[in-house]
């Protein structure tokens, strides 16, 4: 029995190895961590920090051109959009102006109009006026002319 206890043991031990992958993989873990820092984590380290600091470098320069050029970009955009916009409004007020100049141009119309048709009864009436009076006058002159008649034929020998 002795013998199959041990046996037992070598099996276990055996079935351990080959079906636990733990330690195996956590002692791969730790030789390459060391192997990493201790051989290349100095010069990779030094390599990424190079690089960062070209980035930056690279960065800070690349945003103060894009800052000049995309405030550039952005006054010439606006400037155009305001001139657009005064452009409108400008268009809006002349509109504007010419419907109030249109509106007095109506009231003037209409007021000469009316002048118009004072003007045109004044002179009905003055007409009126003047004819009454022709006639007056023309009857005055027909009797006046037929008193010179009569008086003519009174001393004419006919």
């Amino acid at each position: 029995m002795y013998n199959m206890d041990k046996i037992a043991k070598d099996v276990g031990d055996i079935q351990s190895r080959l079906l636990h992958h733990r330690p195996i993989v956590n002692a791969e873990i730790r030789y390459f961590v060391r192997e990493f820092e201790e051989k290349r984590g100095h010069r990779e380290s030094r390599l990424l920090e190079s690089l960062n600091k070209m980035v930056v470098e690279a960065n800070d320069q690349m945003q103060h051109t894009n800052l000049e050029a995309v405030n550039q970009d952005l006054m010439s955009n606006l400037t155009k959009r305001l001139e657009a916009a005064k452009h409108m409004a400008d268009r809006v007020q002349q509109r504007e102006l010419e419907a109030q100049q249109s509106n007095q141009m109506q009231l003037n119309m209409e007021r000469l109009k009316e002048e118009w048709a004072d003007f045109l009864k004044e002179q009905q009436r003055l007409k009126e006026e003047v004819d009454e009076e022709h006639a007056k006058a023309v009857g005055q002159l027909s009797t006046h002319y037929s008193e010179k008649k009569m008086d003519l034929a009174k001393f004419s020998p006919l």
